[in-house]
């Protein structure tokens, strides 16, 4: 059985102290969907930004000076260091303050936190990655590293719905990837428009369970399921992994709750004898089914 931990592979801590912020710099802002930008960061201090190192899944806590800080995931992959990239939606006093800043504004990063996703464990096998909405983000990075590492892994699916077109985030890197013949990439929106501005969609229409139809040959006895969603999601995704053969182990899933301190000691994000933060975010079907509330 897949067994989490917090050492699979080297995650750098910033700070002696958890609790302190280093000084980043916004390097870039763009816009992705609807009030989701993609940020991009570098530490001011330029020996920490190379020799700074995380998992993919894991986040930061992220402080907009003199206002207060939010866990955010990070998007970017630890194969290409130098720039850590999140993409951020505008959803509380932090992230609209951080809104308002703009490149070459300094905020704080505190972090890595969390288990991430085991890519090392996962070698040799291939990866059914599942993307529903903004389950994207924190994919995004498990994604990139694999395709950096492609050598790594047998088959790398990505399956990413959402409800329109509009609401693919990076949309036109994921375009890219589908012409690669080293990747099967399949997007799927529920429907194919939303407003006059929306590029024309020629991609299939439907849920992403649609795309599991698909799935048939794949050895899920050497493969690994990773989803990312919506709670509502998870309930019908979960099933089809399950009956495509999938055991409860070998299904990862990134999940989501109000995070404070980040290292487990607030008791904010604990669920049962779970605490998102340290023993998560990323957990095994196995650990949801004895904590159903989880999702």
């Amino acid at each position: 059985m897949l067994r989490l931990n917090n050492h699979e592979q080297k995650s750098y801590t910033l700070s002696e102290n958890p609790y302190k912020p280093e000084l980043a710099r916004i390097i870039s802002v763009d816009p992705m969907v609807e009030d989701n930008y993609l940020f991009r960061f570098r530490f001011e201090d330029a020996q920490l930004n190379q020799r700074f190192q995380y998992r993919p899944g894991q986040f930061m806590e992220l402080s907009v000076i003199g206002v207060g800080e939010s866990p955010i995931s990070i998007s970017s992959t630890p194969s290409r260091p130098g720039v850590i990239e999140m993409c951020i939606r505008r959803a509380g006093r932090v992230t609209n303050a951080l809104y308002r800043l703009k490149p070459n504004d300094l905020i704080g990063l505190r972090g890595p936190f969390g288990n991430g996703f085991p890519m090392k464990k996962m070698n040799g096998n291939s990866l059914l990655i599942v993307a529903g909405g903004l389950g994207m983000v924190p994919l995004r990075s498990a994604l990139l590293y694999a395709l950096d590492n492609r050598q790594d892994y047998q088959r790398i699916i990505l399956m990413y719905g959402t409800r329109y077109p509009d609401y693919l985030l990076f949309r036109s890197e994921l375009e890219a990837l589908a012409l690669r013949s080293d990747v099967e990439c399949r997007l799927i929106v529920e429907k194919s428009a939303l407003s006059k501005d929306t590029p024309e969609w020629h991609g299939r229409t439907g849920l992403v369970t649609d795309l599991f139809d698909d799935l048939q040959d794949l050895d899920v006895q050497k493969s690994y399921a990773l989803v990312v969603g919506p709670p509502i999601f998870y309930r019908f995704v979960l099933s089809k992994c399950l009956d495509l053969g999938f055991s409860k182990d070998r299904i990862l899933m990134s999940l989501e709750r109000r995070m404070e301190c980040g290292i487990g000691k607030c008791g904010h994000c604990e669920i049962g004898n779970k605490k998102v933060c340290t023993d998560g975010p990323v957990f095994t079907y196995w650990d949801v089914m004895n904590l159903p509330e989880m999702i």
